[in-house]
C-alpha cells in the first residue's frame, strides 16, 4: 500500500488575508449550464465554469452521449441536442465523485428510449439514489441498482408527468424530477418541503422555458424547446467560504472577492456570519442569466456563537463544517441540529468534522444530526484527515490556519475535486 500524502499548514510568520480574489465558477451552475445547455436548440456558450473534476465528469459523460463539447481556453461551445437528442453510449458514464452530475443526468437520461449504466468512484457507490429512483419511476422509466446504489442502470422512455412531494429538501432530486419533466407528456409539478437551491428554475426562466414557481409549487409541463446559453458563471461561493471565514478568523485580514455569486439559496453561510457579528461589506451586486453576483470586502471579526433553525441548515448545508470551523473562535455555544443529511455526502462528514476539531483541541460535542461547539477554543496543531472529501479538507485547513504550531493533513489532494490550486490560492493572500 502507497503512503499517504501529508501537507503541512502552519500560520506561522503570516499576517491575515490581504488583496483581491475572483474565484473558481460555482460548481452547482456550471453542472447545470452543460446539462441545460446540452439540451438546447442551437450552440451555447459558458465561461468561467468551475475547473474542478466533478464539472470535467460532466463534459465527459456528454461526449459520451454524442454532444459536441470544445473547450477554447477559457471558454466551452456546445452544440445542443434538443430535449431527447442524445445518443446511446458505448459504455457505462463515470460520474466520479459528483452526486450531482449522478442525479441530474438520470433525470434526462429517463426520457431517452435506451439504457445507461451510471457509475461512480467508491465514495459515490455508497451514497442514496432511492430519492431519484422513486420518482422516475413513477414517471415510467426503469432504473436498476445496487440495493438503492450504484451502479445505476437507466432505461428511459416515454414518459408521464406526476406531482411529487419529496421526504426532504433537495435541489438534486428536484433538479431530476424537473429534467425528466421538460421530456415528459403533461404537467409535472414538485412540491417542496422546504428550501433548497434553485439553480435548476433560474436557467430554465433564462432559457426561455415557461417554468411556474407558485411557492412551494414548481412546476414545467412537458416538451417545450430551450434556447442556447451565453453563461458567465459566478464565482462559487461555496470556494469562497473559506476565504470568508479565514479572513473573519485571521488578524490583519482585509480580503475582497470579485463577481461571487450571491444567490440567496446559496448564501445561508454569509447571513450566519452576519448573525455572528461578522464584518462583511457588500460593495456592488447585479444579476445576470437571472443570477445575483456581486463584490464583498471581509475583515477581522469578533463572533458570537448562533444556533441555526431548520432553513438555515438547508441554506447551509455545504458550510456546516466550515462553520464549525468558525464556531470554535466564536464566543458562547454554536449549535446545529436537523442536519443528519451531513452523514451521506461524500464522507459523514458530522463525524469527520468532530474528530478533527477534537484532534485540534476544540470543545465540539457530536449529535445524531449535528453538534454543539463551545467556543472560545486555543487550537494547537495536530494531525487530521481530509476523509477523502474536498470540503472537510478546506475546512480543516482553516482551522489549520487559526490553530498554533503546525497542522498534517492527511490526503490534502480531495481539494482537487472542487477547487484546484486552493493550497496556492491561501498562501499566495496571506504572503501578500
Amino acid at each position: 500500500m502507497s503512503e499517504k500524502s501529508v501537507k503541512t499548514i502552519s500560520h506561522s510568520g503570516c499576517d491575515g488575508l490581504t488583496g483581491e480574489m475572483t474565484f473558481p465558477g460555482d460548481k452547482s451552475i456550471s453542472h447545470r449550464g452543460l446539462l441545460l445547455g446540452s439540451l438546447a436548440e442551437g450552440r451555447s456558450t459558458l465561461t468561467n465554469l468551475a475547473p474542478g473534476e466533478d464539472v470535467g465528469r460532466t463534459v465527459d459523460c456528454l461526449r459520451a452521449l454524442g454532444v459536441t463539447v470544445v473547450e477554447e481556453e477559457n471558454k466551452f461551445v456546445l452544440e445542443g441536442q434538443g430535449l431527447r437528442g442524445f445518443t446511446e453510449p458505448k459504455g457505462s458514464l463515470d460520474a466520479g465523485n459528483s452526486g450531482t452530475l449522478t442525479r441530474l443526468i438520470a433525470g434526462i437520461l429517463a426520457t431517452h428510449s435506451f439504457t445507461t449504466e451510471i457509475d461512480g468512484d467508491d465514495s459515490l457507490r455508497s451514497r442514496p439514489m432511492e430519492r431519484i429512483i422513486d420518482p422516475l419511476e413513477s414517471m415510467g422509466a426503469k432504473l436498476d441498482s445496487r440495493e438503492g446504489k450504484l451502479p445505476l442502470v437507466v432505461t428511459g422512455g416515454d414518459l408521464q408527468g406526476i406531482e411529487y412531494r419529496p421526504e426532504v429538501a433537495s435541489a438534486q432530486v428536484k433538479s431530476s424530477v424537473l429534467l425528466a419533466g421538460l421530456g415528459a407528456s403533461g404537467k409535472t409539478t414538485l412540491l417542496e418541503p422546504g428550501p433548497s437551491r434553485d439553480h435548476t428554475e433560474r436557467m430554465l426562466e433564462a432559457m426561455g422555458y415557461p417554468i411556474r414557481v407558485d411557492g412551494d409549487r414548481i412546476t414545467v409541463s412537458g416538451p417545450h424547446p430551450l434556447d442556447p446559453l451565453k453563461l458567465k458563471v459566478p464565482g462559487d461561493f461555496s470556494s469562497a467560504g473559506y476565504f470568508i471565514a479565514a479572513a473573519c478568523l485571521l488578524e490583519g485580514s482585509e480580503l475582497t472577492i470579485r463577481n461571487v455569486g450571491l444567490n440567496e439559496t446559496r448564501t445561508g453561510f454569509l447571513e450566519l456570519l452576519t448573525e455572528m457579528g461578522a464584518s462583511i461589506e457588500l460593495t456592488s451586486s447585479e444579476e445576470r442569466n437571472r443570477e445575483p453576483r456581486g463584490d464583498l470586502v471581509v475583515s477581522k471579526s469578533d463572533l458570537s456563537g448562533v444556533s441555526l433553525t431548520e432553513d438555515q441548515v438547508v441554506k447551509s448545508i455545504d458550510e456546516l463544517p466550515l462553520l464549525a470551523v468558525v464556531a470554535t473562535q466564536a464566543d458562547g455555544v454554536t449549535e446545529v441540529r436537523g442536519a443528519e443529511e451531513l452523514r451521506v455526502k461524500e464522507t459523514d462528514r458530522i463525524k469527520a468534522t468532530v474528530t478533527n476539531l477534537k484532534n485540534l483541541g476544540a470543545d465540539i460535542e457530536e449529535l445524531p444530526d449535528g453538534f454543539i461547539v463551545r467556543g472560545r477554543s486555543k487550537l494547537s496543531g495536530g494531525r487530521v484527515e481530509s476523509f477523502r472529501d474536498h470540503r472537510i479538507a478546506m475546512s480543516t485547513a482553516v482551522a489549520a490556519l487559526v490553530a498554533e504550531g503546525e497542522t498534517e493533513l492527511v490526503e490534502p489532494e480531495w481539494v482537487e475535486v472542487s477547487f484546484p490550486g486552493f493550497f496556492e490560492t491561501m498562501e499566495g493572500l496571506l504572503h501578500g
